[in-house]
């Protein structure tokens, strides 16, 4: 790999001399503009506006825009006089935990190489002590006119350096985040815990760029001349719509599941994540009265038959014990004595 830097790691009163190397790549595809009547480049020229033309790369020089708009030129020679001290070097001004460097700093990232022979004992200490202290290196390097700051790391048997952000170059969230109130329920939680145990680990080596190698593919067919297949757009998904978000997330958890073949499965074997249902959002119906057998009619007609014949019964006994009772006051009554007047 071509290296863009060769400086030092100043470690104190060590110096260990490095190259510094990117260590990414874009892969993305990339377009030029063109004339869509026939087919030519549009291409950029630098012109002066000023004088109207075309100025050659030796006469342009840099300038600071100030706010009124007016120029004001700046030379090599202004710059070359201002203090830079990590012009050459990568300075480490401490060693922290990786866990205070805020993933918003992180920036582009390089691997130092250890620069000729010399350098491999030195550079070799580095990373072993890295690795014993489980901590990151922050140092300051200047790259391409700019002092910036870095963060150094152990990536297998290489020093890797991140480039960072100043701190005030990060913008505040707050202007992001809700300014509305909003609640969130337990059960709500526990869905979004089953929907992110449901869709589980990936492996990060089998993610690949769809759309570049459709983009591949669209350009190798109008190469040879061939037609390009189309394909079944993936429907869009829509957005900023109100939804039911009970509703999304246990559908959401079924469509992983099924995704990865588990639904059926977690529940015999006790893995993946459960589809609780909510409690409150929807009211059971009514259960149907069940159909009674042949037998238990019967045996309910005859119970209904009796309880009548009973009823009767208990009706006439009544009846015939209050006729009895009517004849034997009548009988009482005639039977009694006249009172007897006195003279």
């Amino acid at each position: 790999m071509r290296s863009i830097w060769n400086g030092a790691i100043s470690f104190g009163l060590v110096s260990i001399p490095v190259k510094l190397v990117n260590a990414t790549e874009s892969h993305a595809v990339s377009f030029r503009q063109i004339h869509t009547a026939d087919g030519g480049r549009i291409r950029y020229r630098k012109v002066c506006e000023v004088e109207e033309k075309e100025v050659p790369s030796a006469e342009i020089g840099k300038g600071y825009e100030d706010a009124d708009g007016s120029i004001i030129p700046i030379t090599d020679e202004d710059l070359a006089q201002l203090p830079l001290p990590t012009a050459k070097t990568i300075e480490i001004v401490s060693f922290v935990p990786a866990s205070r460097i805020d993933p918003l700093q992180m920036d582009a990232a390089y691997y130092l190489a250890a620069n000729g022979v010399p350098a491999a004992k030195p550079y070799t200490l580095l990373r072993e002590a890295l690795k014993r202290s489980d901590k990151v290196a922050v140092a300051k390097f200047a790259l391409r006119g700019k002092e910036r700051l870095g963060m150094l790391r152990v990536v297998g048997d290489v020093i890797a350096m991140h480039g960072l952000l100043w701190p005030d170059e990060i913008r505040s969230p707050e202007e992001v985040a809700p300014d509305t109130e909003v609640s969130v329920r337990d059960a709500e939680l526990d869905l979004a815990d089953a929907l992110m145990n449901t869709l589980g680990e990936v492996d990060l080596e089998s993610l690949h760029d769809d759309y570049r190698e459709a983009v591949e593919a669209l350009i190798t067919a109008k190469v040879e001349g061939g037609e390009v297949a189309p394909e079944t757009a993936p429907a869009e998904r829509a957005g900023g719509k109100v939804i039911d978000l009970m509703a999304a997330l246990e559908k959401s958890v079924r469509a992983a599941q099924e995704a990865r073949g588990e639904e059926g499965e977690a529940a015999a074997e006790g893995e993946g994540a459960e589809v609780r249902p909510i409690k409150g959002r929807k009211r059971a119906a009514p259960k149907a009265p069940a159909k009674k057998t042949a037998a238990a009619k019967s045996t309910e007609k005859k119970a209904t038959k009796g309880t009548k014949d009973t009823t009767a019964d208990a009706k006439t006994d009544a009846k015939t014990d209050t006729k009895t009772g009517a004849a034997k006051k009548a009988t009482q009554k005639k039977a009694a004595p006249k009172k007897r007047t006195s003279a």
